[in-house]
């Protein structure tokens, strides 16, 4: 008796986890198609103005330095607090 139920439910788990599947594989298809054309127009900046791009990895690269340096200053003075 517990068959009968178990069958049609599994039957209907099967068809909403592919129908599931199929839509992320045509999301993802939609994602990649969008990088490729971000880094299409990113390197075409770069290619056109490479001074600016640069500047700006310079800049992007001392923020992240800065904030890594500000983290781990942070954790250290976390750590001293605690002995």
């Amino acid at each position: 008796m517990a068959t009968k139920k178990v069958a049609p439910a599994k039957k209907k788990i099967d068809t909403v986890a592919l129908k599931a599947q199929k839509e992320t594989e045509k999301q993802i298809k939609k994602v990649k198609k969008e990088l490729a054309a971000a880094e299409k127009k990113a390197t075409e900046y770069m290619q056109k103005n490479p001074h600016k791009s640069a500047a700006i990895a310079a800049g992007v690269g001392a923020a992240l330095g800065a904030t890594i340096a500000a983290l781990a200053v942070s954790g250290s003075k976390k750590k001293s607090k605690k002995k």
